[in-house]
């Protein structure tokens, strides 16, 4: 079933443009099923607060995966693991500096996934980010004392017995979806003016084109009985190429900006293809 009963479960990574705040007005939207499939994970918020009996969790950002599955098959040690990167002395720039070198040198999965959570938690806002050679790049964020999210992976780890975490384009993934699937599909959202860039947490860019790809696939989808629901900002593109899709409008406060001051709310879309 999609609706969960009990309280809701924050992801244990920061995430920007996370959907922990508004997974209520998800839960109310999204379809039942026997699979949910999500092409961009990202913290997983969705997956951890519904209840369909198997997920299909894929995304393009490799560490990412590689994290979700490490915690999946590893649990309490791997959660381990991780806390020993959370000391007084690596919270600092010089600390944090070396060891996101050493994440963007490592080919040790393990220690890199590790290193993805101390970076998540102690850089700057909670950014992922990377630059055009892929290499992670978000400065440090300057903490008084990090939070380490022991509880919140260990939830995660649980739930993940229900899972398969896939490395790959939303493309593969959604046009793999039969049957008793339901998808949501949270994308790099579109710009709000001419002059706002993509949020990107891979090593490319998701362009336009890819987010009418995105429309194109989400009808198929819903030809074939796959509902599809999609996260996006209100924009003219919405109105006009979202048109076939059931919309709901919304208010929501944006967390993560370079200037507190002008974190004004935005309009935000949940687009249903069914």
């Amino acid at each position: 079933m999609s609706r969960a009963n009990d309280a809701t479960i924050r992801p244990f990574l920061k995430w920007a443009g996370g959907k922990y705040r508004i997974i209520e007005r998800i839960r109310e939207l999204l379809p039942e099923g026997e699979r949910l499939v999500e092409p961009f994970v990202g913290s997983g918020a969705v997956f951890l607060n519904t209840h369909y009996p198997t997920y299909l969790l894929a995304d393009s950002n490799p560490d990412l995966i590689n994290l979700y599955r490490t915690l999946r098959t590893e649990g309490a040690a791997f959660i381990a693991y991780c806390k020993r990167n959370f000391t007084a002395r690596n919270n600092s720039a010089e600390s944090y500096y070396r060891l996101r070198e050493v994440f963007n040198t490592t080919r040790d999965v393990r220690r890199k996934s590790a290193l993805f959570v101390y970076l998540n938690r102690h850089g700057y806002n909670g950014l992922c980010r990377y630059n055009a050679r892929g290499r992670f790049n978000v400065p440090f964020g300057r903490y008084k004392r990090p939070y380490f999210p022991e509880r919140e992976m260990w939830l995660f780890h649980e739930k993940a017995a229900s899972a398969r975490f896939v490395l790959g384009d939303f493309t593969t993934v959604l046009g793999d979806t039969h049957a008793g699937d339901v998808v949501y599909a949270d994308p790099p959202y579109l710009p709000l003016s001419r002059t706002a860039n993509f949020t990107s947490y891979s090593a490319g860019v998701f362009t336009l084109e890819d987010q009418l790809r995105l429309v194109q696939l989400a009808e198929q989808a819903a030809q074939r009985g796959v509902p599809v629901l999609v996260s996006n900002h209100d924009t003219e593109f919405v109105k006009r190429d979202y048109r076939n899709a059931h919309i709901t409008r919304f208010p929501v406060q944006r967390f993560i900006s370079r200037d507190g001051a002008n974190r004004r709310p935005a309009r935000e879309v949940l687009a249903l293809f069914a």
